[in-house]
């Protein structure tokens, strides 16, 4: 009787000891992500300012978990990346290079200090014991000894990054800074938190927030979170930006087309349960720029569009993401694109198919809730920032306030 008593103990101890194991399994999910491009122009930082560098970057995460970890990027890369020491930190003041010095903490990699990011690839940080809460503004400060071959970047931060020379990254306040408001290497950072998932957000230059002014983290996302946050049925869904200046479905413009980084900004981040895809404006628009379109090319441009969506649609599902319809917000008085009678139909035929039952798994109305009522192909004129085409900070708010959350229920992924 006591050998079996003593092998109940042993069973039952393993059991426990199994359950144990798996309830410390880490859940990880992505809480701040960032699209990749090839900073082009005045968004490429210079060489000088890259050698020997100390960049300390600050960005803002959705949701809270009791450890993080970072995802660094050399996605557009040339050549090996070396980052040869890095810190995180909460940030002191979101508008400066200043941390909070209890809660510095290095990064490594692998148990080292530095790592070496392949070309074209993506590098995770070991898990840091920092616990952060929603909507804490992070500090990423990394040290590079040479510039990257080729840099890859997000030109839209809105938010202040800081340059130093020298190896920094485990100081309170930089030395010697230059500030930039753009963000470079940094790709993402995932927390543990259990039951949690996130949302992307695939778009364009106004889900990236043009018009908004640095560190004030005004775009319709960032709004969108403040929303969910109050709200306990959606408070463990975090939002991902994955905005790009001038993006379209179908063409590279400032930075890939949305189906082009579709597997890196939407599949890789973990825990991403929804989808929320807002795009075409640009696509319309291009069309007839700087030169009229045959009726013929109007036709192609609906049906490549909506083809393109199909896809987007197609894929997430089959990774049992939740798919959303954003539909397209007016444009006619855009003085960039100048539509006409032609560019209006292209856009309401493509609405058309986003509001269609079926298509998508639920639809947010954007056209319904920016236009002028009085005059239906324009944005209302007090959710408009002047350009005709991107919403003011009012209307940002506008966007986020016409997300009902209910869309949010049923999470469906890991």
């Amino acid at each position: 009787m006591g050998k079996v008593r003593g092998l109940i103990g042993l069973l039952m101890a393993l059991c426990l000891g199994g359950t144990a194991v798996a309830q410390d399994k880490p859940h990880w999910v992505a809480s701040w992500a960032t699209s990749q491009m090839v900073p082009t122009g005045e968004n490429v930082a210079p060489a000088a300012d890259l050698t020997d560098a100390t960049l300390r970057q600050i960005v803002r995460v959705s949701i809270g978990g009791k450890r993080l970890r970072v995802r660094l990027s050399n996605a557009y890369g040339t050549a090996p990346l070396v980052v040869d020491a890095a810190s995180i930190a909460l940030s002191a003041d979101n508008a400066t290079s200043r941390v909070t010095p209890a809660t510095l903490r290095p990064l490594t990699f692998g148990g080292g200090a530095g790592v070496t990011i392949p070309a074209g690839a993506d590098y995770l940080s070991d898990p840091v014991d920092l616990p952060v809460a929603a909507g804490a503004d992070l500090a990423i400060t990394l040290h590079l000894p040479s510039p990257p071959e080729r840099q890859t970047g997000h030109p839209g931060a809105r938010a202040h990054s800081h340059f130093a020379h020298g190896q920094q990254v485990m100081a309170e306040t930089l030395a010697g800074v230059k500030t930039s408001t753009r963000w470079y290497v940094i790709g993402g950072v995932e927390v543990d938190a259990p039951g949690a998932g996130a949302l992307v957000i695939l778009g364009d230059s106004i889900t990236d927030g043009y018009g908004v002014q640095p560190n004030t983290n005004a775009r319709w996302p960032d709004r969108l979170m403040v929303r969910m946050r109050a709200d306990p049925a959606t408070r463990d869904l975090a939002v991902l930006n994955a905005g790009i200046g001038g993006n379209r479905l179908r063409l590279d413009g400032l930075g890939p087309n949305a189906l082009a980084r579709f597997e890196r900004e939407v599949l890789s981040p973990p825990g991403v349960t929804h989808l929320l895809v807002l795009e075409g404006v640009n696509d319309l628009g291009t069309l007839t720029r700087d030169a009229p379109a045959t009726s013929e090319q109007h036709a192609a441009l609906v049906r490549e569009m909506i083809e393109a969506l199909r896809q987007v649609v197609a894929r997430a599902r089959s990774h049992g993401i939740k798919v959303i319809g954003g539909t397209i917000m007016p444009f006619g008085t855009s003085a960039y694109y100048h539509p006409g009678a032609a560019n209006e139909a292209d856009r309401a035929a493509v609405n058309a198919w986003i509001r269609a039952p079926g298509n998508f798994d639920a639809v947010i109305d954007f056209d319904a809730a920016m236009r002028d009522p009085g005059n239906p192909t324009r944005l209302r004129p007090d959710l408009d920032s002047g350009d005709g085409l991107h919403p003011s900070i009012a209307g940002y708010q506008a966007m986020a306030d016409a997300v009902p959350l209910e869309v949010f229920a049923n999470k469906a992924r890991r």
